[in-house]
């Protein structure tokens, strides 16, 4: 349990760290691939409900603390989402490459919708994803085609990032 927590939150503060500072000045790409989302997901799917809120506002909170957006705005929307996808630990098979993809596609899909919805009561101080650009069209596809890739190079290491504990 505790080498699943340590390792998970290295991992998670590495992920953010590139996703912040190497992912983010590559200018060629027009949307930068969410790695912390996808890295979520995973977590939250293999460790249940109350892992999935701990790792995503963690995760959160870190991205909040490393970027431009308002303090609490992806700890919110990434606890959240890591709620969501917990509720499915145990009942996915995981292992192959059609439901990570979907995970992908539909956990990006609720990142935006959740933005939508907080921004509708905060509208001046959260910028929004405008859903018909082709820069988030390119981030959906990316998190989609990217998710069974985290999801296997992770599967690759359960000893450090699934907690296998029985409660009897």
């Amino acid at each position: 349990m505790i080498r699943s927590v340590v390792s998970t939150f290295f991992l998670m503060f590495f992920v953010v760290l590139i996703e912040t500072a190497l992912l983010s000045n590559i200018f060629f790409l027009p949307a930068v691939p969410d790695l912390l989302l996808l890295v979520l997901l995973f977590l939250s799917v293999n460790n249940g409900s109350t892992f999935g809120e701990v790792s995503g506002f963690y995760s959160g909170f870190l991205l909040d603390f490393l970027s431009a957006s308002p303090l609490g705005l992806n700890s919110l929307i990434r606890t959240v989402i890591g709620f969501l996808t917990g509720l499915f630990h145990k009942t996915l098979n995981v292992r192959g490459f059609f439901i990570p993809a979907l995970m992908g596609f539909l956990g990006t899909l609720s990142k935006v919708i959740l933005i939508q919805i907080i921004s509708f009561f905060f509208p001046q101080g959260i910028i929004t994803y405008n859903i018909f650009s082709t820069g988030f069209i390119f981030e959906l596809i990316l998190n989609a085609l990217l998710c069974p890739c985290v999801f296997f190079l992770l599967s690759l290491f359960p000893s450090f990032f699934v907690n296998n504990n029985k409660v009897v």
